[in-house]
């Protein structure tokens, strides 16, 4: 069967399923693969729950006319995505970088959605089986949609650009993630910058941090053309500057040469002042008002464990557990120092996937958490265990030592950074905080 042919089986019947625990009625089940598991196993299965084909790769299972047989289901499933994107006259605007991708997709959300019928990125399906989901999600009545595209390895985003093809695209920063996979810092930059190649090559408009050296010098070697840039400086299409952090973040904001505006956010941490900027800079260029591009803004909740403020009968929790690596700890700590708390109490998790540079960059932040000011510094995870010598710090080498040295001695009426790559579940802490 043609990608065609497939294509117009999708439209009679456009929802996508790859989990039979999740199967709606006259779906198109994709009989994926993993590790652990084979989709075209369960092809029946997602039928008999009402699925109205199952497409499969392994004619074994294949037992009517509603089995799809296919040569690969994950290129099927990605092909079909092309095939839906070519159809779809909408900006799309894709979104990559090392930190801050998915506050900054919600925010841009939040803001465009005050005008138009905007589709984003569910949670972090942002991934080569992600983003095709994403793509077939978007239906006719969608006037803007917003891509979220993660990678760890060099070629990724390129891969994520020839499903998604955006439109308009940002890099949110370039910093110290996945730098096992990337091959060090500079791989991320080049790995990043694969969206900037596309937009190049396809003239897309790229939103650009015109305050970040690395981005502006990133758009500059590639000799873009057309950029929508925003930053501190007056000079930028959108100029927006810090009014209030505490507890959460107030932005005063202008376009060039225009009446400046106040946008109150309920994020805190003064690294979400690019996220912020970016969203006011994007709801700009699409016509937003300011009154709707501020209600965007103001409307935003973190609900994600991303800069979520968490406050309990004991404690101010900056719930931020949800990923983490050292460019993402350093802004955190930096928010940390600044933010104005009678006591405040740092736990920091292990960082994965740091390859050869691990030891090396948990040692840098254990120098960092002793140079911020707390009353008590807690490190959890066999890489910060190592470090145990160090003095002004408590090491635990699990999450569940860490939870039972605080239930022997608990944190009171502090303000606590709760921060760790996501695979140390940090949150089973937080009914002792």
């Amino acid at each position: 069967m043609t990608t065609e042919q497939l294509y117009k089986i999708y439209l009679k019947n456009p929802q996508i399923c790859t989990d039979t625990r999740k199967i709606t009625a006259s779906c198109l089940f994709f009989a994926l693969k993993g590790d652990n598991f084979d989709g075209n196993k369960f092809a029946q299965q997602a039928l008999e729950s009402g699925a109205a084909y199952a497409i499969i790769d392994d004619a074994e299972y294949a037992l009517d006319d509603r089995f799809i047989v296919v040569q690969d289901v994950l290129e099927t499933l990605q092909d079909l995505a092309r095939q839906h994107r070519k159809q779809l006259n909408i900006p799309v605007i894709g979104i990559t970088g090392s930190n801050g991708k998915t506050t900054t997709k919600e925010l841009i959300r939040s803001v465009l959605s005050q005008q138009f019928n905007t589709f984003a990125t569910e949670g972090n399906l942002n991934n080569h089986i992600g983003v095709p989901l994403s793509i077939l999600s978007i239906t006719n009545d969608c006037e803007i949609a917003i891509i979220e595209m993660g990678a760890n390895h060099q070629r990724e985003i390129a891969f994520l650009c020839s499903i998604a093809q955006p439109s308009h695209g940002m890099i949110t920063n370039i910093g110290k993630a996945h730098l096992e996979g990337f091959g060090g810092i500079q791989g991320v930059r080049i790995g990043k910058g694969e969206l900037y190649e596309f937009l190049y090559k396809s003239g897309g408009i790229v939103f650009l941090n015109n305050d970040d050296q690395t981005l502006s010098n990133m758009a500059s070697e590639r000799g873009l053309a057309h950029t929508v840039e925003y930053g501190t400086s007056d000079d930028n299409f959108v100029s927006a500057r810090l009014k209030n952090s505490s507890p959460c973040l107030s932005i005063d904001w202008n376009l060039s040469g225009e009446p400046k505006h106040t946008a109150f956010s309920n994020l805190p941490g003064i690294y979400n002042l690019d996220n912020i900027c970016a969203a006011i800079c994007i709801g700009s260029y699409f016509n937003l008002s300011p009154d709707k591009i501020n209600k965007g803004i103001n409307l935003y909740k973190p609900l994600n464990n991303r800069s979520q403020l968490l406050e309990t009968p004991n404690n101010i929790i900056i719930c931020d557990y949800y990923n983490a690596n050292p460019s993402s700890m350093i802004v955190a700590l930096d928010n940390l120092d600044a933010t104005d708390a009678k006591s405040k109490v740092l736990i920091l998790g292990d960082m994965f996937e740091l390859g050869e540079e691990s030891a090396n960059e948990h040692r840098l932040i254990l120098e960092k958490a002793l140079l911020t000011k707390a009353d008590r510094r807690i490190l959890v995870g066999e890489e910060f265990y190592n470090l145990k010598e160090s003095k002004g710090a408590e090491f635990y080498k699990t999450t569940s030592q860490a939870y039972d040295a605080l239930n022997l001695d608990p944190i009171k009426q502090s303000t606590i950074l709760l921060k760790g790559s996501r695979g140390m579940k940090l949150e089973s802490l937080l009914n002792l905080l």
